[in-house]
């Protein structure tokens, strides 16, 4: 299919599946964080899964790749990324398992109901308040910093839209770690499976992965770190593999 760019757009390979996604650099693209969140999240045949805040639909694609899941929903505020994430969608041939609502996170209960998903994924903003913040109407702010939801919205969200025993997958960064698994435990979303990643072996952490179990019992795993540099510009084996190169 032939999709027409708009200014300043761009198409980039997935390495998966031949999937191309669209972009606008001058918006915002998807990072590493979106990558190895698609590759920590677990989806079974026939699941339902929600992604919060997908921007340009980059995880529901590169997990309509990897996985077996019934049917994706992105759920995106800003309209141009929600728009571009419906063409990326239309590009790849997925519109039978991926749809994209434009909405907001903190109504996202109502918009879907009750329990109506198997699994959820978010890569929120990561940000409190002002810090770094320049100019708060661009969506790059709104994609790096709590202005439209907070933490709290994305919990509380999740828990009203994840069925008994569903999953929910998150990237965030390990300053809040503490906050992230009280907030987990406060929602009934039980931690079950953490993972931090390195930027190098001998530097600290830069991110956290983690899956909470709706219901779960208390009992979680730490997996072994994933360290993404071997070297400056090389990339360890593992990040090859959840690349798909």
């Amino acid at each position: 299919m032939t999709i027409k760019l708009k200014e300043n757009e761009r198409l980039d390979e997935l390495q998966r599946n031949g999937y191309r996604i669209i972009q606008n650099p001058e918006k915002f693209c998807f990072g590493m964080d979106a990558v190895l969140l698609s590759g920590f999240a677990r989806a079974r045949e026939g699941d339902k899964v929600l992604d919060l805040g997908t921007g340009t639909g980059i995880i529901p694609i590169l997990m309509a790749a990897k996985t077996k899941a019934f049917h994706f929903t992105g759920l995106e505020i800003q309209a141009e990324s929600a728009d571009m994430a419906r063409r990326s969608v239309a590009l790849n041939g997925l519109e039978e398992r991926i749809s994209v609502a434009e909405g907001d996170i903190k109504e996202a209960g109502t918009l879907f109901g009750a329990a109506s998903f198997d699994v959820i994924t978010c890569n929120p903003p990561y940000m409190i308040g002002q810090h770094g913040l320049t100019n708060p109407d661009t969506p790059k702010a709104v994609a790096r910093h709590e202005i439209l939801c907070t933490l709290e919205d994305v919990v509380g969200q999740a828990a009203k839209l994840l069925c008994p025993g569903g999953n929910f997958f998150m990237v965030h960064r390990p300053f809040r770690l503490a906050e992230i698994i009280a907030l987990l435990c406060r929602y009934k979303l039980e931690p079950k499976r953490m993972q931090l990643v390195y930027p190098f072996i001998d530097k600290e952490p830069n991110m956290v992965l983690i899956e909470a179990n709706r219901g779960g019992k208390p009992r979680m795993r730490v997996e072994k770190p994933l360290i993404v540099y071997k070297e400056p510009g090389v990339y360890m084996p593992e990040i090859h593999e959840i690349y798909g190169y």
